[in-house]
């Protein structure tokens, strides 16, 4: 402090508030510096599942998009991904250790760039089977879990010539048998109404 001591040429007080705060500058540098030798630093990731729903038809190729996003570490290619399907019969393992572990499936496997944080999921040729709700979870170093919130996937049945027929033959079904109750409920009201007429006509003469 140059200008306390130019203040106070008799004293040396700059001498000693400069040495205090060189003691202090140095007791702040080794308390910041060892907890950073003694543990790493915590991983904090972000794992984004994106859209929440997806719909597609029997036979299509759907991406299910999952982005890993970590500030601290920009470098995620240690990182172990996982995704699992979730349906009325429990949970089901696709992929571990960034592989899938499905025998004889060569439908379903990772498509990203695990080092740019892409560890979407593509799944071939779908069918009804895959409908479910499928999450990605990622294993840090450090062994803490991770996981997306989910993507329900829902797969419609492609329809075919056949099944445009049916479903126009279903539709028709549907009409008709909407007119025949209406015909059989005329058939059975109109004996009914016709006494209901002549008791009325009857009445009325009376």
């Amino acid at each position: 402090h140059p200008q306390l001591s130019s203040l106070f040429p008799g004293t040396d007080v700059g001498v000693t508030d400069g040495g205090a705060n060189k003691e202090n500058a140095a007791d702040v540098n080794h308390v910041t510096a060892q907890p950073l030798l003694l543990t790493p630093e915590p991983w904090n990731l972000l794992v984004t599942q994106t859209p929440a729903k997806e719909k597609a038809k029997e036979g299509e190729t759907v991406v299910l998009n999952c982005h890993l996003n970590s500030p601290q570490h920009p470098s995620l290619t240690d990182l172990m991904v996982k995704w699992y399907k979730e349906d009325e019969k429990g949970q089901m393992y696709l992929l571990k250790k960034n592989v899938t572990i499905l025998p004889n499936n060569s439908r379903i496997f990772m498509s990203g760039d695990l080092s740019q944080g892409d560890v979407s999921l593509i799944i071939l040729n779908v069918t009804t089977s895959d409908h479910g709700i499928y999450f990605c979870e990622v294993t840090l170093p450090d062994g803490k879990v991770v996981t997306g919130d989910g993507t329900k996937l829902r797969i419609r049945r492609a329809l075919g010539l056949f099944g445009i027929e049916e479903s126009i033959g279903t539709i028709i079904g549907v009409v008709a048998a909407g007119i025949g109750g209406i015909v059989v409920l005329i058939i059975v009201l109109t004996p009914q109404l016709r006494r209901c007429l002549l008791c009325m006509r009857q009445e009325s003469h009376q």
